[in-house]
């Protein structure tokens, strides 16, 4: 690695797993303000906190903005100090670095705070070229608004391209977060995982759980609503069914855990950062069941195997 890039950040000490906030505000996918209310997401947040969840990532576009007040006005309550990341969209309409300060300093001030931990950007979108964003993130770190930067839904030349970056400028990237899941391990065929590995950045898992599809909660007669049925259909859910019950036996034989926590327990061997989102207390102390164990070779193995047999990989 280039001896010119400074010692990583300790935005991700002792952080094993963290707590997605995509749902936190959201009412078209996740329906917020019906099924769940904002004292749901307060009680999930201290919970997690409590508990040392300190790890949220959110995002200036999750539930356009509301999911950075939430967050913000939550860890305001409370003195226990958290670690937050959030997420720059690359707009076509934003062309210029400064679109992305003017950004940042919107969602401090949603979040109530003077700096982020991370922040990311959260598409590769056309028009601007990667390197612009590298140069915003750059001065975003200098001038002390961010403490580390990263990007999102990255491929392995993009993020490649972000890397020599900020590399040229002493600046690590952190991380990538991408969609990884039993569901979808294309980070495993693409490079992207084992570059993660070799270059010393965190592969954040963003839908870990593939938006309930592994949590055993829906069936092919019990599909999900609305955006996430279409997505994970009756065929779709019938089909995975192996791995499902797969789960469902090694968590019987670890005592009782859930295949939510199964899945999360094997995103974390191999060696990704999962962030399942919450919208309860009762998801955020399922998910905390995730921690504290570890799968043996030879379980992982045996989901690796169901998991190719069925999954519609991307």
């Amino acid at each position: 690695m280039d001896s010119n890039v400074q010692s990583r950040p300790s935005v991700f000490s002792g952080v094993e797993m963290g707590v997605g906030t995509w749902s936190w505000g959201d009412r078209l996918v996740w329906g917020f303000g019906r099924s769940y209310q904002r004292e749901d997401l307060r009680e999930a947040f201290i919970f997690c906190v409590n508990s040392g969840l300190t790890f949220f990532d959110t995002a200036e576009v999750y539930g356009q903005g509301l999911s950075e007040s939430l967050l913000g006005e939550f860890a305001a309550e409370r003195e226990q100090p958290i670690r937050i990341a959030t997420k720059f969209m690359p707009y076509p309409w934003r062309l210029r670095r400064q679109d992305l300060l003017r950004a940042l300093q919107r969602s401090l001030r949603r979040l109530r705070r003077e700096r982020v931990d991370l922040y990311q950007i959260h598409w590769p979108l056309p028009p601007v070229r990667i390197e612009v964003w590298m140069e915003g993130l750059i001065e975003a770190v200098q001038r002390g608004l961010a403490l580390a930067v990263g990007v999102s839904n990255y491929n392995y030349d993009q993020m490649m391209r972000a890397y020599e970056v900020l590399t040229r400028h002493g600046i690590p990237l952190v991380s990538n977060q991408v969609e990884y899941h039993l569901l979808n391990r294309s980070v495993e065929r693409n490079g992207i995982l084992r570059a993660c590995q070799e270059l010393g950045i965190t592969l954040i898992a963003y839908s870990p759980l593939a938006m309930g599809a592994l949590t055993g909660k829906y069936t092919p007669e019990n599909p999900p609503s609305g955006f996430r049925g279409r997505r994970y259909n009756r065929q779709y859910l019938r089909r995975i069914q192996p791995l499902l019950q797969a789960l469902r036996d090694i968590g019987y034989a670890r005592g009782g855990r859930t295949p939510a926590q199964v899945a999360l327990n094997w995103l974390i061997c191999k060696g990704a950062l999962p962030i399942p989102g919450v919208k309860n207390r009762a998801q955020a102390e399922q998910n905390l069941g995730a921690l504290g164990w570890r799968l043996s070779e030879e379980e992982v193995a045996q989901l690796d195997e169901t998991s190719a047999r069925v999954a519609r990989f991307e």
